[in-house]
């Protein structure tokens, strides 16, 4: 299955649509949001989309009680998470979270196949012993240029998908 990951989305509405343009195109089953939506407004936009999104808030995300009342009213299409969000799919085993130091820490389990962060807006794939760590970079555009990754969960390629 193809999933997309993405970070830090900060309110840029017009990116968050052109992603999830693709996203549909490229016929993702999930999407991984790491957090920094902002407002609950961006919620509304991952809802159009009709594909399952599992999210965790970030540092500046302002209204989590709102943000959560978004997410609960979304049919179950958003799922949100505080820190930390676990993620299973067919055997593949995900955790996803907003900061890296939470990420390195979760990657050195060795539990997840897959783990997810942002924050930093940088684009960063290593892995921690058989883990693999991603940072998808940024939607908001604002360090560099905007984008997010398509995950493959049966062999584990990563694209690096620009938002032009």
């Amino acid at each position: 299955m193809n999933i997309a990951i993405m970070s830090d989305s900060h309110d840029n509405i017009w990116n968050l649509r052109k992603a999830l343009e693709i996203i549909k195109a490229e016929n993702c089953g999930r999407i991984i949001h790491c957090g920094d939506f902002v407002a609950p407004f961006m919620f509304r936009e991952l809802e159009k989309a009709g594909i399952p999104v599992h999210c965790v808030f970030g540092n500046n995300d302002g209204d989590k009680s709102l943000l959560t009342r978004f997410a609960l009213q979304s049919s179950g299409l958003i799922t949100i998470d505080s820190l930390i969000g676990e993620l299973d799919l067919d055997g593949f085993s995900i955790a996803f979270t907003h900061e890296w130091i939470v990420a390195e820490g979760l990657a050195a389990t060795g539990k997840y196949q897959l783990v997810c962060f942002g924050h930093s807006h940088q684009y960063m794939e290593k892995r921690i012993g058989d883990t693999l760590v991603l940072n998808p970079g940024e939607i908001m555009g604002k360090d560099g240029s905007p984008g997010f990754c398509i995950v493959d969960t049966l062999t584990q390629n990563v694209r690096q998908i620009a938002i032009i």
